[in-house]
């Protein structure tokens, strides 16, 4: 008597397990960049996890957190104090 071998299914969770996540990057920055050298920035940024990670760039999402001058600090001064220099 033979037995049927019971099909494989895969769940939505092993399909996830299986799929690599796509790399979410979030730069954080002080305000003060033209659109296109962020752009740049993320192009670049964009290939470099392609070429290093292997994954494809249209799984690559970036996004640019940018905070006013007088909203940044770094040594206890503020960049618009900084800048006064």
């Amino acid at each position: 008597m033979e037995y049927a071998q019971p099909k494989k299914t895969f769940s939505a969770v092993t399909a996830r397990k299986r799929k690599r996540p796509m790399p979410e990057i979030t730069v954080n920055m002080a305000t003060g960049r033209t659109d296109e050298q962020k752009a740049g920035m993320m192009r670049d940024i964009t290939q470099a996890l392609v070429k290093n990670l292997g994954v494809d760039a249209e799984a690559v999402v970036i996004q640019i957190n940018e905070a006013p001058l007088a909203h940044k600090m770094k040594g206890g001064k503020t960049f618009v104090e900084r800048q006064k220099k």
